[in-house]
C-alpha cells in the first residue's frame, strides 16, 4: 500500500496498473485529496479491517479478485461507501454491471483527469449513499460504442436501469433508439415481463387508438370480438412508443390520462382498465418546436420528458464506425451463413469519412451487402457502394488527425498483441518521405529541407525503409 497527501477526504485507488495508480495519485494530490494505493482488491479488503476510506476508485478487470467482486464485498461490509469504477472495457455491459453492483460512478478509459477529480470530490460530499441491491444481468444488448457521447448513453442506461421512471429518447432515424429502450427494459426490475413496441407513425390514424387501448366487441364495424391493446399487453412491463411526435392530438389527450391515472377505457368500453406500465417514448423530431407549433401537447411533453437520453448520430461518433462495422460483418456472416469478411484499415478509414444519413441502420445494411457482394475474404474500398468510395480531399486536409486516430483504433482492434508504434512510425515516415520527394521532384536536398532533416538523415531513413532512391 502507498499513501500520499492528507485532507478531509481519504481515497483508496485499487488498480493493478502502476501507471494508472501514479496518474491518479498525482491528480488527487494536486487537488488536495489524500490517497492510498493498492495493486489488488485483496490488499484493499485486508486494510478495510483497520480503516475505511471516504471513496474507492477501482478498476473492473484485475488479476485475482475483479472490481465487480470487490463491489459486491463492499456492498456487504460498507454499503454507504461510494465506489467509482474505471474500466478499459467501454461497453454497456460494463456500465450496467457497475451500477447494478452499486457503483457511485462509471468512467471508461481513457478518462479525463479533471472529470475523475470532479467525481471524487462529489463522492466525498456524498454523505449517505443509498445501498443498492444486486440484480442479475441478462445477456448483453446489441449496443456498443467507445465515443464519449455513447459513454454518456451507457451511463444514463446504467443509472436508470433500476428505475420505473418515464424516459424520452431522442435522436435521428436509424440511431438505435429502440435498442436503447430495450436495454433500459432488459436491465430493469421489469425485465421478466413484456417489452411491447409500437411505431405510432406506421399505423393509420383511425386504427391507432384501437392498437393502443384495445376495443370491445361491437365497438365499430368489423369488431367481432374483444381485443387487448398494447397497454394491456405490456402490463407489468414496458411500452415503447416510437415516433411519439406523430401521435394525433386526440390520442395525445388519452395518453396523458393514462400516464396520470394508470388506467384507460377500451374503445367502446365502459369499465376502466388498470395497468402497471413503464412508458418509454422516442422521437426524431424537436418536441419543443412541435409544442410551439401547437402540434404537440406541452403537458404531455413534460410527462414524457422526465428523463431524456439523446442518441448521437453516427457522424458524431466516427471513432465507433470500425467497431460497429466489424460487429455487423460478424453478425451478418452468421445470419447469412457466409464467411466473416475482414475490414481492411484503409476501408475502415474510408467508411469513417462517410456522412451516414441513415446512421447505424444504414451501416448494418451496408455490412449485409458487403458480406454477400465483396469478392474476397477482405473488404476493399472498391467493394463499397459507389457513393461511399468518394473521398473529399478538403475533408482529409482538415481532419487528418481524426483520420489517423481512426486508423490507429482499427489497427489496435485487429492487432491487440503487437506494439502500435512499431508499425505506425515507419509507415508514417514512409508516407512523409514519399510526399516530400514527390513535391520536390525527387530532389533529395529540397525534400530533406521540407522534412526538417539533413540530407544524410533522409538517405539513411530511405535505406532503412527500403524506399527506392532513384
Amino acid at each position: 500500500m502507498r499513501v500520499t497527501n492528507s485532507s478531509d477526504c481519504d481515497v483508496w485507488i485499487v488498480d493493478d496498473d502502476s501507471s494508472i495508480r501514479w496518474v491518479l495519485e498525482k491528480a488527487l494530490a494536486k487537488a488536495g485529496i489524500a490517497s492510498s494505493s493498492f495493486e489488488n482488491a485483496e490488499d484493499a479488503l485486508l486494510q478495510l479491517k483497520n480503516s475505511q476510506p471516504d471513496v474507492i476508485i477501482s478498476d473492473i478487470r484485475m488479476p485475482g479478485m475483479g472490481g465487480l467482486e470487490l463491489l459486491e464485498r463492499l456492498r456487504e461490509e460498507c454499503p454507504e461507501l461510494p465506489v467509482i469504477v474505471i474500466t478499459a472495457h467501454s461497453d454497456l455491459d460494463s456500465a450496467v454491471a457497475a451500477y447494478h453492483g452499486g457503483a457511485f460512478e462509471y468512467l471508461p478509459k481513457p478518462f479525463d483527469i479533471e472529470e475523475v477529480v470532479d467525481k471524487v470530490q462529489r463522492a466525498c460530499r456524498h454523505a449517505n449513499s443509498d445501498a443498492v441491491a444486486d440484480a442479475p444481468l441478462s445477456e448483453m444488448p446489441e449496443i456498443i460504442g467507445e465515443a464519449p457521447a455513447m459513454q454518456e448513453v451507457f451511463r444514463a442506461i446504467g443509472k436508470l436501469a433500476r428505475s420505473n421512471i418515464t424516459v424520452l429518447i431522442t435522436g435521428e432515424t436509424g440511431t438505435g433508439k429502440e435498442l436503447v429502450a430495450k436495454a433500459l427494459h432488459r436491465h430493469s426490475p421489469r425485465a421478466a415481463n413484456p417489452f411491447i413496441a409500437i411505431n405510432t407513425a406506421a399505423i393509420p390514424r383511425d386504427l391507432l387508438e384501437s392498437e393502443l387501448f384495445g376495443h370491445e366487441r361491437g365497438a365499430f364495424t368489423g369488431a367481432t370480438e374483444r381485443r387487448t391493446g398494447r397497454f394491456e399487453q405490456a402490463d407489468g412491463g414496458t411500452l415503447f412508443l416510437d415516433e411519439i411526435g406523430d401521435m394525433p392530438a386526440d390520442l395525445q389527450t388519452r395518453l396523458l390520462r393514462v400516464l396520470a391515472d394508470g388506467e384507460f377505457y377500451r374503445v367502446g368500453g365502459r369499465k376502466p382498465v388498470k395497468v402497471d406500465v413503464r412508458v418509454i417514448a422516442a422521437t426524431h423530431q424537436d418536441l419543443e418546436q412541435l409544442v410551439k407549433d401547437k402540434l404537440f401537447r406541452e403537458d404531455l411533453m413534460h410527462r414524457l420528458n422526465v428523463i431524456r437520453i439523446h442518441i448521437p448520430a453516427l457522424r458524431e461518433r466516427r471513432e465507433d464506425i470500425p467497431l460497429l462495422m466489424n460487429k455487423f460483418l460478424a453478425s451478418s456472416a452468421e445470419e447469412l451463413h457466409e464467411e466473416t469478411k475482414e475490414l481492411l484499415p484503409e476501408t475502415a478509414l474510408q467508411l469513417s469519412h462517410f456522412e451516414w444519413p441513415g446512421n447505424v441502420r444504414q451501416l448494418e445494411n451496408t455490412a449485409r451487402l458487403l458480406t454477400v457482394m465483396a469478392a474476397g475474404k477482405s473488404v476493399h474500398i472498391q467493394d463499397l457502394p459507389v457513393e461511399m468510395q468518394k473521398f473529399d480531399s478538403a475533408e482529409v486536409r482538415g481532419e487528418w488527425q481524426a483520420a489517423l486516430k481512426l486508423w490507429a483504433t482499427q489497427w489496435l482492434l485487429q492487432n491487440s498483441d503487437q506494439p502500435l508504434l512499431d508499425t505506425a512510425v515507419p509507415e508514417f515516415e514512409r508516407i512523409m518521405i514519399e510526399a516530400a520527394l514527390e513535391s520536390s521532384g525527387g530532389t533529395k536536398n529540397e525534400a530533406a529541407l521540407r522534412l526538417g532533416w539533413g540530407r544524410n538523415t533522409l538517405t539513411r531513413k530511405m535505406q532503412a525503409l527500403g524506399i527506392d532512391e532513384e
